[in-house]
C-alpha cells in the first residue's frame, strides 16, 4: 500500500522504451501513471532480484512525493508504513516486530486456523456450488488477521470492507477515506489495549522492546494497519489464484489429492506460477544507475514485474507450465531482500491448511465455469480473482 499516495494503479504502457524480447531487455523504459510520467519496468528474473535488494532504489515515499503537489488524502499510518521506508528506520521497526512472525508462533496458530478453516468450509453445500473467493479467500485471511491481531469479533466486518476499499483500483476518494476509517479504530483498538492488555499480537507489539527501544504510537497505529492489510490482502489472492491453477491442471490436483503431504513443497511453485503481487511495491532511484544494461536516471520510479520475473525462461524451464515437481524456491512471489513479506509463513500456513481440507472434504472439486470466463482483479500492484465458482 505504500505507493498508494499517489493513483499508479494502472498497468504501465510498454509502447516506449525497449522493444525487443524479455531476455534481451530485461529493463525498459515505460509510461505509467495518470499524468504519463517516465518509469522503468523490470521483467528479467536475475534483475528484478538486484532491484529488490539494490540500496540506491529507495522505498520512502515521503521523500519522493515530498513537494510535488499530491491530490491524494491518504492517512500517514497507510501512506508511510514500515514497508514505505529505507534502513535505519526500516531495520529497527522490522526488528521489534519479527518476533511475532517465528515459526514458533506460527505453529502455535495452526489449529486456530485448522478450526476457522473448517467453520467456513461446513457452509459449503455438498454436492452444490459455492464462490471459493467469496466463502473462503476473503473471510479466512481476515478471520486469521483479526484473531491474531485481536480484533473483536463484531468490529471485523468493517475491517474487512475497510481493507477491501484501500484496495479499490480507480477509485482513489474510496480509498482515502478507507486509510482514515481504519487507521481511526487502529488507534482506538491500541487505546483499549492498553487499559486491559490481553496476548495478542497487538498487545505483544505495545509491549515490544528492543534494547530499550519501543514502538511511538503512531508507529504502533502503522504496523497494525499494515499487519492488518498487508496480513489478508495477498493471501486472499493467494489461495483463490492456487485453487484456480490446481483446477485448471487436473493431473496436478489428483497428485496433491492422493499424497496431500506434497501441498507444503507444492506452496513454492504456485506462488511462482500465479503471484498474488503483480507488481512490487514503489521504488525510486535516489542515483543514477545501471540495470541490466539499462541507465536509470535519479529520481524515477522502477516497477519490479514480480510475475514476468516469475516466468523468466534464463531462471524457470518451461515457466507457463505448471510442475509441481519443479523447485521454486527462488521465486519472488513474497519478495526478496530486506522487504521480503514478512508474514510469508503465515501465507504459507493458511494456503496449507485451506487447500488440505478443500482437496479432502471435496475431492470432486471442479470449475463451475469455462477459466477464460473469470474475472480478474488486475490493478499495478496486485493479481486475483473477483470470483471463482465451483461444483462440488
Amino acid at each position: 500500500m505504500n505507493d498508494a499516495s499517489e493513483d499508479s494503479r494502472s498497468a504501465p504502457d510498454l509502447s516506449s522504451g525497449c522493444t525487443a524480447p524479455r531476455p534481451r531487455c530485461p529493463v525498459r523504459a515505460v509510461t505509467s501513471g495518470s499524468d504519463g510520467r517516465e518509469s522503468y519496468l523490470v521483467t528479467g528474473y536475475a534483475e528484478a532480484r538486484d532491484a529488490l535488494s539494490d540500496v540506491r532504489l529507495s522505498k520512502d515515499t515521503a521523500a519522493f512525493f515530498a513537494g510535488k503537489g499530491s491530490r491524494r488524502r491518504l492517512h500517514a499510518a497507510v501512506a508511510h508504513t514500515m514497508l514505505a521506508s529505507d534502513p535505519p528506520r526500516h531495520t529497527r521497526l522490522r526488528k521489534l516486530v519479527t518476533g511475532a512472525f517465528t515459526s514458533g508462533s506460527i505453529a502455535a496458530l495452526r489449529p486456530s486456523i485448522a478450526r476457522l478453516t473448517d467453520e467456513l468450509l461446513d457452509r459449503w453445500p455438498a454436492g452444490g456450488a459455492v464462490d471459493v473467493v467469496a466463502a473462503l479467500a476473503v473471510p479466512l485471511p481476515v478471520m486469521v488477521i483479526c484473531e491474531l491481531l485481536g480484533v473483536p469479533e463484531t468490529d471485523r466486518p468493517r475491517v474487512q470492507r475497510w481493507s477491501a476499499d484501500l484496495f479499490a483500483a480507480g477509485d482513489p476518494g474510496r480509498t482515502d477515506a478507507a486509510s482514515h476509517a481504519v487507521a481511526a479504530y487502529m488507534t482506538g483498538l491500541i487505546v483499549s489495549k492498553r487499559l486491559h492488555p490481553g496476548d495478542s499480537l497487538l498487545d505483544r507489539l505495545i509491549a515490544a522492546r528492543e534494547r530499550g527501544d519501543r514502538l511511538g504510537e503512531e508507529e504502533l497505529v502503522s504496523l497494525a494497519v499494515l499487519l492488518l492489510v498487508a496480513g489478508h490482502e495477498t493471501t486472499t489472492n493467494f489461495l483463490g489464484n492456487a485453487v484456480l491453477a490446481l483446477l485448471r491442471h487436473p493431473a496436478e490436483l489428483n497428485r496433491l489429492r492422493g499424497d496431500p503431504g506434497t501441498i507444503p513443497r507444492a506452496l513454492d511453485e504456485l506462488l511462482r506460477f500465479d503471484p498474488p503481487v503483480s507488481t512490487s511495491t514503489f521504488r525510486f532511484a535516489t542515483e543514477a544507475m545501471s540495470l541490466g544494461g539499462t541507465e536509470i536516471p535519479a529520481g524515477v520510479p522502477v516497477l519490479v514485474d514480480i510475475n514476468a520475473a516469475n516466468r523468466d525462461p534464463e531462471r524457470f524451464t518451461a515457466p507457463d507450465r505448471l510442475d509441481l515437481d519443479r523447485d521454486a524456491t527462488g521465486h519472488l512471489g513474497f519478495g526478496h531482500g530486506i522487504h521480503r513479506c514478512l508474514g510469508a509463513p503465515l501465507a504459507k500456513a493458511e494456503a496449507h491448511i485451506a487447500l488440505r481440507a478443500i482437496l479432502t472434504r471435496f475431492p470432486d472439486i471442479r470449475l463451475a465455469v469455462a477459466a477464460d470466463r473469470l474475472d480478474r482483479r488486475r490493478t499495478r500492484l496486485i493479481s486475483g480473482l473477483d470470483s471463482l465458482p465451483v461444483l462440488l
